[in-house]
């Protein structure tokens, strides 16, 4: 019976890499479903296979080692992965904003699919250092405006005390703000310190600063603090966040909308 045990515990294992590699993240309570076992057995296999150094395990789940902390995938690599997830975000974040007001799109995949969905749209500013962003709406009937600073090759973002220092000059309604990490106890992560710098400023000039990430991005911290929880106003994410961060944000005053 112990052989046999052992056996469907490796199996169990297996598969769950298997789902890693396919989803990049993998849920507790989605494994427990699936595998028909308990919350507990999943935790052990989680627990045995970071162990081993096979996966990054985060609160609810795991994510795969590539996902560590100082890893910076290029925008390519992001633009491929929970694409579904994005635009649903991307829809729900325009119909949050109204005619004549100026927006903030930090750099990053869920901040250009807003982007794109913006392009029908007319009598908006919208504030960016993302290049890309940028070359979405040249030919949309919205004025653009640019941050100076050194390009970012992964990102095509501009860093830097010249995006700094031009951010401070404005002000903006809303900063819609995509993450690489959002862990709800420490706030939100980048993980590249000159981008969190240039993201803590288009904080501090928003009125209302609104987190749009899949919920693959909870539960995970990147190098780089952006800013605590609580600088938050609103969160849009999927509904495939646990409900232990939901019930976090919920419990910070967060506004959360799922799609």
């Amino acid at each position: 019976m112990a052989k046999v045990e052992k056996l469907l515990n490796e199996e169990r294992r297996r598969a769950i890499l298997e789902l890693l590699n396919r989803d990049a993240r993998v849920l507790v309570t989605d494994l427990s479903t699936r595998f028909a076992t308990s919350q507990i057995t999943i935790r052990k296999d989680l627990e045995v296979l970071h162990a081993q150094g096979l996966l990054h395990r985060t609160h609810g789940g795991a994510l795969t080692v590539q996902s560590g902390a100082l890893i910076d995938p290029s925008l390519q690599e992001k633009e491929k992965l929970h694409r579904a997830e994005k635009l649903r975000i991307a829809n729900a974040a325009v119909r949050m904003i109204e005619e004549g007001q100026s927006i903030i799109l930090d750099s990053g995949t869920t901040t250009t699919t807003i982007a794109r969905c913006l392009r029908g749209h007319r009598n908006l500013t919208v504030i960016t250092n993302a290049v890309n962003i940028a070359a979405e709406l040249a030919n949309a009937d919205i004025e653009v405006l640019m941050t100076g600073g050194t390009v970012r090759r992964n990102s095509f973002s501009l860093v830097g005390p010249l995006a700094e220092e031009s951010l401070r000059q404005l002000s903006a309604d809303v900063c819609f703000l995509g993450v690489d990490g959002f862990d709800t106890k420490m706030g939100l992560s980048t993980p590249n310190l000159l981008e969190a710098k240039v993201n803590r400023v288009m904080v501090e000039i928003a009125r209302r600063v609104v987190a749009v990430c899949d919920s693959s991005k909870f539960g995970h911290r990147s190098l780089s603090h952006i800013v605590p929880t609580s600088a938050i106003h609103d969160v849009i994410t999927d509904k495939r966040i646990s409900k232990h961060d939901l019930q976090a944000l919920k419990d910070a005053g967060i506004t959360v909308t799922l799609v």
